[in-house]
Formats: C-alpha cells, structure tokens, sequence
C-alpha cells in the first residue's frame, strides 16, 4: 500500500549509475529507509502471482520491451526483466535515489543486465520513451498531480499494438474487517482522509478510464482484485503490514492521537488472534489497455 507521497521536488543533482540526471533523495512520507524497502518486498510477493498473470496476458514473453512507471525498490522491475532474458530490456523510472540504488545492487547480483534505471519524477521531467511493448503502472496514478499527464506519458511509451498495464485503487473503503472494528474503519477513513489533503485520489479507477480513449488507449479487460481472507492466509500481512507504519504516520499528521495509533494496533492484535476474523481488502481494478496504431 503506496500512501502518503509528498510531491516535493529537489534540485537536481548528476549521480550515476542512472541514466538521467540524479536528485537529492525524495521524500515519500512513509519514507525510502530500508524497514519500508522491506515491506515493499513483502507487499510485492503478496502481489507477484497477479502481477505476473496480467503481463502475461498482455504478451509479454522472452525479448520483449517494457518500461515500469514508478518502479519503487524494483521487485516487480527484475521479475519483469527475469521474463523477458538478455534478448530483451526493462527501463524503470523512480524518484528516490535510495530505491534506484537498491534496485540497482539487486539486479547487479542477479546479473539483470538488460535493466535500465532512470531517476525522473513523473510529473515533472521530460520522459523520452518510445516503441515499448508492455507498460506497467501500480499505485502511481493516485498520487501523481496530473493523472491525464500520466496516461498521456504512457501511451507515449508505447509502440502500436503495445500494451499498458495498471494496478489501481477504486474503492478503497472496502478495506473491513470482520467482525466490524469502529477503530480500523476510522483508521481506513482517516488514511483516505489524509492521501486526498495531499492532492491524490484513493478511488482513481472511474477518472483513469475516462482518461484511456484521448491518449489513444482501447481497453482490453478489466478485472476486479479483491479478496477476503482470514489471519493465517499469507495474504494477510500485505495490509496488515501497513497498519503500524501508517498509524504512525496519522499520528504526525495529527489527524488521531497516539492514544488512539495504540488502540487500533492493540485491536488489531486481538482480531489477528481469532481464527474465525476475515478481512476484506481494498479494492484493486486491473486495466489492460492496447495502444492504437
């Protein structure tokens, strides 16, 4: 869960090994620190089997080219650049300088030389790709300023025929648990709350399709992800791995007190120990959109 980005630009600054020009480090309110590198991991692998079966029904396959907006640490960038082998090439753009270099190292070990790494910020550098294959795009749109810009930027990329993939938030109040919990649910809506005060959209879907058709994008599919799961499910953790990061955060923002970021860990942790609990996760909508030549 990708929340809380604060939109604040550094002057620029070259550093290599990337191919643009690199930043001082950018500031994702949840932080670039290794405990939320981490957690990244652990969200991806909850994430992985969906994310691998969306580009595979997109086409991708051994030498094709895709480029990942907003790669994050690189987990899905270097299982993208396992798929397509050496004959192929994956670019990934990030802001944060930290991320880029994790991403680096790990496809250094892995021997992934067929990854490019770029340092931009989305909505304001210049992005000059083109004539990819596959474009892949999760939790981005939500918090980028110009989503239109974003849509445009990807089909850009695109060569004709090529495809985009997004991951995206829709209904985000869909996250509950059960049996009802009145902290987590204001824990949910203070969380909302908060991404909206910072410019993003929780709910993007129903402005990104709109978006689709000018930029020259026909969908393809669209398909709901969305589980219900109980404690002992692997799945389990993705969201609950937030809850203590993200309370924390509330609190400094002063939307809840640190009163009341104990009460909802303290409820959480009584709910993880009944076996009969169930959580309902938020909702994601999974768009495959083919670029008209």
């Amino acid at each position: 869960m990708r929340h809380f980005e604060v939109r604040k630009r550094r002057a620029m600054r070259p550093r290599r090994p990337y191919s643009h020009a690199m930043s001082a480090e950018v500031d994702y309110v949840l932080g670039t620190h290794d405990e939320e590198i981490q957690r990244l991991g652990l969200q991806h692998q909850v994430w992985r089997a969906p994310v691998l079966d969306a580009w595979t029904r997109a086409g991708i396959n051994r030498g094709s080219r895709l480029v990942d907006f907003g790669c994050g640490p690189g987990f899905a960038t270097l299982d993208a650049a396992a798929l397509v082998g050496p004959q192929g090439q994956v670019t990934a753009i990030e802001r944060s300088a930290h991320f880029l270099s994790f991403a680096q190292k790990q496809a250094d070990a892995r021997g992934l030389g067929c990854v490019r790494f770029m340092q931009a910020d989305l909505d304001a550098d210049e992005i000059p790709l083109k004539d990819f294959d596959l474009a892949w795009c999760r939790w981005v749109a939500s918090f980028v300023a110009s989503p239109e810009r974003l849509i445009n930027r990807i089909s850009a990329s695109l060569r004709g025929g090529g495809k985009a993939v997004l991951h995206e938030y829709q209904n985000y109040a869909s996250w509950q648990v059960i049996p009802h919990s009145e902290t987590f649910a204001k824990f949910v809506e203070e969380v909302m709350a908060s991404w909206r005060a910072a410019g993003g959209e929780p709910n993007i879907v129903n402005k990104l399709i709109p978006l689709l058709a000018p930029a020259g994008l026909a969908i393809v599919s669209l398909r709901p992800l969305i589980s219900v799961i109980g404690p002992s499910h692997f799945n389990w953790q993705w969201p609950a791995s937030f809850l203590g990061s993200g309370s924390r955060r509330l609190v400094e923002l002063k939307r809840i007190t640190p009163a009341y970021a104990q009460r909802i860990q303290a409820d959480f942790a009584i709910l993880e120990k009944n076996p009969t609990a169930l959580m309902v996760t938020p909702l994601v909508v999974e768009i495959i959109a083919e670029k008209i030549s």
